[in-house]
């Protein structure tokens, strides 16, 4: 979990969570998860799923495009770094609304500026252009999608790349000392969305559709 991950978190989707809710967290970072830890509270089921094998996971070692959530179960559906490594992105956010309530919250945050990481595939870096096609495509209205960095607030020019941390040793501290007489500096660049689900919409009805876009984009 980078810092602009969280600090986008931090910024825009905290209101969104209110006591009792359910939520389904897509490729949790630890346990808890880092954005688990920052809302901190106690009275919200916190579910997880990945791809892999975890004896932690509430839904463990899931199909890709099809999750073993039935329809409209949760009040939020997150994710964090995670929509970059799934190839066919337009079939996964159906499944991501399937699970969502009608009048639910769905929230991505994805790089655009970080180099290529395989985990194990590095697919995408999607601006709110494409991530407000993906989630009108899949019924959900969007109520926020903005790319940029919260990172270094106090420096004047900062150019898309690698948080601080991931940067080499010695190029952190000559950004560093750079930075403080104007020179750019790399900080993280990401996109983070937030989209309701249409009332109406089903559940039965974007499986369908997920699982025929999947056969027609074969």
């Amino acid at each position: 979990m980078h810092d602009n991950s969280r600090l986008l978190f931090e910024k825009y989707a905290t209101g969104h969570f209110h006591p009792s809710s359910r939520v389904l967290e897509i490729g949790p970072d630890r346990f808890p998860s880092t954005y688990q830890s920052i809302i901190g509270d106690d009275s919200i089921t916190w579910d997880t799923l990945d791809l892999y094998e975890h004896d932690q996971l509430t839904y463990s070692g899931s199909a890709e495009y099809s999750f073993p959530v039935p329809d409209d179960t949760y009040d939020i559906v997150l994710s964090g770094q995670v929509i970059e490594h799934i190839p066919r992105i337009w079939v996964w956010m159906k499944e991501v609304a399937r699970v969502c309530k009608p009048g639910g919250i769905v929230i991505t945050i994805n790089p655009v500026s970080w180099p290529y990481h395989e985990a194990p595939l590095d697919c995408w870096r999607v601006y709110p252009e494409g991530m407000k096609a993906l989630y009108e495509d899949s019924q959900l209205s969007v109520l926020l999608s903005t790319w940029e960095s919260l990172e270094r607030p106090a420096l004047r020019y900062r150019i898309p790349g690698r948080s601080d941390r991931e940067q080499p040793k010695l190029l952190r501290f000559a950004y560093r000392a750079l930075g403080l007489i104007g020179f750019p500096i790399e900080c993280s660049f990401d996109t983070i969305t937030i989209g309701r689900k249409r009332e109406g919409y089903g559940g039965l009805v974007p499986k369908m559709a997920a699982l025929k876009s999947g056969e027609d984009d074969k």
